[in-house]
């Protein structure tokens, strides 16, 4: 399986399509991510999934709750717990910043992709805000419009 390079350069884990079509990305902040021995083996497999994951600050440090990295098979009684709190790294004024804007203006901080950086697993969370349903639908014809208009490109 051919790897995809995600924006920031690094090959691309997963993408979290739900969060981009579900919310409105406000901010992007990238973080590196605390991880145990069989969860980057789990990682590099591809045994990740963002259902239902989110980011909160809890006591001025960055969590991301909900992840579900899979069991190594062959990680045996070293293995880790599938769901656990995993502490994301950033810098304490960018963590204070989007404390301070989740809180006051009412946002959420979710998970939008996962991507190896220089051998290393990072994770962009972003500030995000529900999208309507209206919205929504905006934003599926305008996708659309797009690769219309990119195959019309290609063609001639």
């Amino acid at each position: 399986m051919a790897k995809k390079k995600s924006e920031s350069g690094g090959s691309m884990i997963l993408k979290n399509r739900r969060a981009y079509h579900e919310y409105e990305i406000i901010e992007e902040l990238e973080c590196g991510i605390v991880l145990t021995g069989t969860e980057v083996k789990s990682l590099r497999a591809g045994s990740v999934n963002f259902a239902d994951s989110y980011a909160m600050v809890d006591q001025n440090e960055l969590w991301l709750l909900g992840l579900n990295i899979a069991e190594y098979k062959q990680g045996n009684i070293y293995n880790h717990a599938p769901t656990r709190r995993r502490k994301l790294l950033a810098h304490k004024p960018e963590i204070r910043k989007l404390q301070v804007k989740s809180e006051a203006q009412g946002m959420t901080l979710v998970p939008l992709r996962m991507f190896w950086s220089r051998g290393r697993a990072k994770v962009a969370v972003g500030l995000v805000r529900g999208k309507a349903t209206h919205d929504k639908r905006q934003s599926i014809k305008k996708r659309e419009f797009d690769r219309d208009r990119q195959r019309m490109l290609r063609r001639s």
